[in-house]
């Protein structure tokens, strides 16, 4: 590993962190483009393993602020984190066994979906709502499959899916639901890694490389969010707008290299 590589390593990590600090979600789906294209990793399917291990990371290391705050609906998220892990390991065996260029298109697509969802305007809702029922913990685990089976498919944290799902299956605020999903974001973030790295498609040096960068934006990113909280709506539209772009770039490459 030369020094660019290692300076490129630190600052996608930061990258990413900063905007799941930032934003409550959205980063990991920069992960893989930031390896493949920033970096310089060759393989897509070891830059989706290598961007799982390392968006789990951070995922942990923001979920544990969150948690110091209180802003975590333990019952729900434990339930979601648990039985979504089953789904993540399922869609990353599947993941594994499509070929790589193939994975990055429905990559990119799913990168458009991602753009437009966020440019809708979250809503808060009533922290003190009730959340943690039997009901509620049976909702989520069932649309916990569902978010789960995505997130070890692509190689992603899940959080874009994780939120809104929480929301829609408890009707907990949006400050929970972030908070909460990152338990969820991190357990599927490390069972798709653990997944890949059995076959071996784990950069470790650059995964501990993206962590660390990733610390130390998720750290920025969150201190910037409590300051700049009213005008989330705002960030959110302009990171649609850089997803658009990626995800413009990444059908272009790879679908240069099917057509070939």
């Amino acid at each position: 590993m030369d020094l660019l590589q290692t300076i490129t390593s630190l600052g996608s990590g930061a990258a990413v962190g900063f905007v799941l600090g930032l934003i409550g979600g959205g980063g990991s789906i920069l992960a893989t483009p930031l390896l493949l294209y920033v970096v310089g990793i060759a393989q897509p399917h070891v830059a989706i393993g290598t961007g799982a291990l390392a968006v789990s990371a951070n995922a942990y290391a923001n979920f544990a602020t969150h948690a110091f705050r209180r802003n975590v609906c333990w019952a729900c998220a434990i339930v979601f984190a648990l039985v979504g892990t089953l789904g993540a390991l399922g869609g990353s065996t599947l993941g594994k066994a499509i070929d790589g260029q193939k994975l990055l298109f429905l990559f990119g697509l799913v990168m458009v979906v991602v753009g437009i969802a966020m440019l809708r305007p979250r809503r808060e809702r009533d922290a003190a709502h009730q959340v943690t029922t039997p009901r509620n913990c049976v909702r989520a685990g069932l649309a916990a499959l569902v978010a789960g089976g995505a997130s070890g498919f692509f190689g992603i944290g899940g959080g874009f899916l994780i939120v809104p799902a929480l929301i829609f299956a408890t009707g907990m605020s949006m400050s929970n639901a972030v908070g909460s999903s990152l338990l969820a974001v991190g357990t599927f973030g490390l069972a798709t890694a653990l997944n890949y790295a059995a076959s071996g498609l784990v950069d470790w040096k650059i995964a501990g490389l993206f962590i660390a960068g990733g610390l130390v934006g998720g750290f920025l990113g969150t201190r910037m969010s409590l300051r700049l909280g009213a005008r989330r709506n705002t960030l959110a539209r302009i990171f649609a707008g850089i997803v658009f772009v990626v995800a413009a770039y990444i059908l272009y490459r790879s679908g240069s290299a099917l057509l070939a």
